[in-house]
């Protein structure tokens, strides 16, 4: 898959694992430089959830490649969140279920379903000016991205952000059993054989288990401008 003037966009690709702080990071920063946000994992989970709702298995994958030729995926930003449409309808609370996850790493390693998902992904990209999330972003999708960073945390610092964020909402979780579910999420992204999860040579890693979202935020700013003292977010 050929990727043509890339270097003269400019796109952020941030990587790194579920609970990383990826998706809030990701936004605000869009936000502060004025530029489209697009959470990829966010399209993995509508693929898998549309093939679940459909009775598709996740091991079938040329029935997982037809819903990424059919499935029609946007995406809503404010300041406060970000919203995902599929086929039209707001999916945004549908594709954070904790079952989704589970079957989203599954899907999201068939090769076809990667395939798919980067042409449409480097599609929304292609005009810059855009922050764009995932697990391979600057490995894979936009491998010569102008700016790379990847975000990490503990498995427990990660899973107990995940259980607040469940309490919060009134749902039920035990703690142990989230962690336990992320290790394995890790192990699966990490090692599965199409796009693993890996930090790209060129990225900022920042682990953001003893720091808040501000203070990120901040950090990858401040690199950012100090990159840009002799260019500018122009393209």
């Amino acid at each position: 898959m050929p990727i043509k003037n890339q270097k003269n966009k400019t796109i952020i690709a941030i990587d790194g694992p579920a609970g990383a702080g990826k998706t809030t990071i990701s936004r605000l920063v869009a936000n502060h430089l004025g530029f489209t946000y697009i959470d990829t994992g966010a399209m993995y989970r509508a693929v898998a959830l549309k093939a679940y709702e459909n009775g598709i298995d996740t091991d079938d994958e040329k029935g997982l490649e037809s819903i990424c030729k059919k499935i029609k995926i946007t995406f809503k930003t404010t300041k406060k969140e970000n919203r995902i449409f599929v086929n039209g309808k707001d999916w945004s609370e549908k594709i954070r279920q904790p079952f989704v996850g589970e079957i989203t790493s599954r899907t999201s390693a068939k090769p076809r379903v990667r395939e798919a998902m980067v042409k449409l992904q480097r599609r929304m990209g292609r005009n810059g000016k855009v922050v764009m999330e995932g697990r391979d972003i600057g490995t894979v999708v936009f491998p010569n991205a102008r700016f790379k960073f990847y975000l990490d945390a503990s498995p427990e610092t990660r899973g107990k952000r995940r259980y607040l964020e469940l309490i919060a909402k009134n749902e039920k979780a035990l703690l142990q059993d989230i962690i336990d579910e992320i290790k394995k999420r890790d192990k699966r992204d990490l090692s599965r054989e199409h796009s693993p999860l890996k930090m790209a040579k060129d990225a900022v890693y920042i682990d953001t288990s003893n720091m808040t979202i501000n203070d990120v935020v901040e950090k990858m700013l401040r690199v950012i401008k100090e990159r840009l003292k002799f260019g500018s977010l122009c393209c």
